[in-house]
């Protein structure tokens, strides 16, 4: 593909006009600092991770919260926390190549669908908003968590008013181990996020104005399979027209279908086409 169309999107991300949106893939190059295993963070390597490197069967292979919601019902919801809490709050893991490149310009507004810390990490010299999604909670109606961060200080919890609109907003829809570790990942779920984030109450008031008119870059991000894409679907609401660009080299049908219904162009370009027009790679990886 020619390398400028690469550059537009990448001068968009740049001066906050366009919104980059995570997937599994934009943590390639990140490795375990002892093992020099990838980071499972794709549907497979995540369930492969949770069942002791062995496949689960078809059926609960097809998606990692079907696969989760297995566990959770045979050992409780604690075992599925507990190896998501060992994986990513736990392990210590290189940098993914891509986040050197958001460190570098630091957009206004990220939303990364990954449940590391790496995100966290690149923004870790400046304040900024965490917004996290949560799930099965009492007491409220609302399916996030907001946190500010105060650099040394840390992480401290605030209210939707509290919140400062000039800060970059961090948006970590499945969680994050850190402030404290919280997580969406079984069926049971991701039916009580979806069903709170069509209904309006998955995401801050700020948020729903700020988002009007925007457009996205669906970075390592595939529409394989439902779950994710009623969750991309409702989190950009009110976008622009067209909503936006995906790196996906090799589409399926059914992603070239859905795409062409959300009005997303499909680019057939990967993470690493996207780094190198930018000018990183893989060796950047720390």
């Amino acid at each position: 593909m020619p390398d400028t169309t690469l550059q537009t999107l990448l001068a968009g991300v740049a001066n906050n006009t366009i919104v980059p949106y995570l997937g599994a893939g934009a943590l390639q190059g990140s490795v375990d600092k002892l093992s020099g295993v990838a980071i499972p963070a794709d549907s497979d390597s995540l369930i492969l991770a949770m069942n002791g490197g062995k496949p689960m069967s078809k059926r609960l292979m097809w998606e990692f919260p079907r696969a989760a919601m297995d566990v959770e019902l045979k050992r409780g919801r604690k075992a599925v926390h507990n190896f998501l809490e060992d994986t990513y709050g736990k392990r210590k893991w290189t940098r993914a190549p891509l986040h050197d490149w958001l460190a570098s310009i630091e957009p206004h507004y990220v939303i990364d669908s990954n449940r590391d810390t790496q995100l966290q990490d690149t923004y870790a010299d400046q304040p900024h908003t965490l917004i996290r999604g949560t799930a099965r909670i009492a007491g409220t109606n609302y399916r996030f968590v907001l946190n500010e961060y105060l650099g040394s200080g840390g992480y401290r919890e605030i209210t939707q008013e509290e919140v400062n609109p000039d800060l970059p907003i961090l948006f970590k829809p499945m969680g994050s181990p850190r402030p404290d570790a919280n997580y969406i990942a079984s069926d049971a779920d991701y039916v009580d996020y979806i069903t709170e984030l069509m209904g309006g109450f998955a995401i801050p008031d700020f948020l729903k104005e700020y988002r009007k008119g925007k457009q996205y870059l669906f970075i390592g991000m595939r529409f394989q399979r439902d779950t994710e894409r009623m969750v991309m679907s409702d989190i950009t609401y009110a976008s622009a027209e067209p909503k936006g660009w995906a790196l996906i080299p090799q589409p399926t049908d059914k992603e070239v279908r859905f795409c062409a219904r959300q009005g997303i162009e499909i680019i057939a370009a990967d993470v690493s086409d996207l780094l190198e027009a930018a000018g990183f790679s893989a060796a950047k990886a720390a």
